[in-house]
């Protein structure tokens, strides 16, 4: 067996294709077209760096100042989806509006991707966005005792590699400086995609997997994690998200996983709006 009960590499290609049955450009030229439209709507500082380098970049979107009895905002931090070799930060301005209107800021962070830098450069990247706000909140306008993240597919990913750093040992920083964390359709464990059609893109080493799959790392961050995923998505996904939420239970870790009905990988982020539950599950990081 290559991985779990998988014996070819179409077989694991089938688990881990989200796009089967989906028109890709039809879906991004509809999250663009919505994010273009978020980014006219508020109130942004758009590419702020982060990083020396080009793609260390984010989009900020102020929160609705009717709410500025507060002087100084919560601020929520979105990683975004990929497989960690395609899209952007453009493509994903749409999630903002209601977390937006709720008074919450929030940062949508760009990233290099694969094959343009090793793998372990996206983690990196996405612990330095990080580190950035925390360490420039008065200058953004943002509460750094009030930060949460939250990401999707690969993004999810990286959420959980942020709350396996070692903050203090790394950056000088917190162990407790992320207030909550929502994984989305989250792939924990790397050992499949070595074996995938992504391994030309990603190019991970065994070593890679060793050291970023947050299912074999201790967390570090004690904040609760809240784990989704859909039900029309391949059960691998949802067997992802089981065994790290039981990982984290393991270790002491507040800890929620959820199925929800009706959605796919895509159609998912679509509970960041309309009074989608991802909105109130982020502000009560922030209670």
């Amino acid at each position: 067996m290559l991985y779990q009960h998988f014996a070819t590499q179409e077989e694991i290609d089938r688990a881990y294709e989200p796009m089967m049955g989906r028109d890709p450009a039809v879906l991004v030229k509809d999250w663009r077209e919505r994010s273009e439209a978020s980014r006219v709507n508020n109130r942004t500082t758009l590419d702020l760096p982060y990083g020396p380098t080009l793609a260390e970049r984010m989009d900020l979107f102020h929160a609705d100042a009717s709410h500025d009895e507060h002087p100084k905002a919560p601020v929520h931090v979105f990683f975004h989806g990929g497989y960690w070799r395609s899209l952007s930060h453009r493509e994903f301005s749409f999630i903002v509006d209601d977390l937006v209107n709720a008074g919450i800021t929030v940062a949508v962070v760009n990233y290099a991707l694969c094959p343009q830098v090793r793998f372990s450069e996206l983690v990196r990247q996405s612990q330095a966005a990080v580190a950035y706000i925390y360490r420039h909140a008065a200058e953004l306008e943002v509460d750094p005792e009030q930060l949460s993240i939250s990401g999707h597919s690969a993004g999810g990913h990286l959420c959980a590699m942020l709350m396996s750093t070692d903050w203090e040992g790394t950056f000088g920083l917190p162990n407790q400086l992320i207030r909550g964390a929502l994984c989305i359709s989250g792939l924990y464990d790397l050992r499949p995609f070595p074996w995938s059609w992504l391994q030309p893109k990603l190019q991970l080493s065994g070593r890679d997997v060793q050291e970023f799959s947050p299912l074999w790392l201790p967390c570090r961050v004690p904040a609760p994690i809240k784990l989704v995923a859909g039900n029309l998505e391949s059960e691998e996904f949802e067997r992802q998200m089981s065994s790290y939420a039981e990982h984290l239970s393991q270790q002491g870790q507040t800890v929620a996983q959820q199925l929800l009905p009706n959605v796919d990988h895509f159609s998912i982020l679509e509970h960041y709006l309309n009074d989608g539950c991802f909105v109130e599950w982020i502000k009560g990081f922030h209670c």
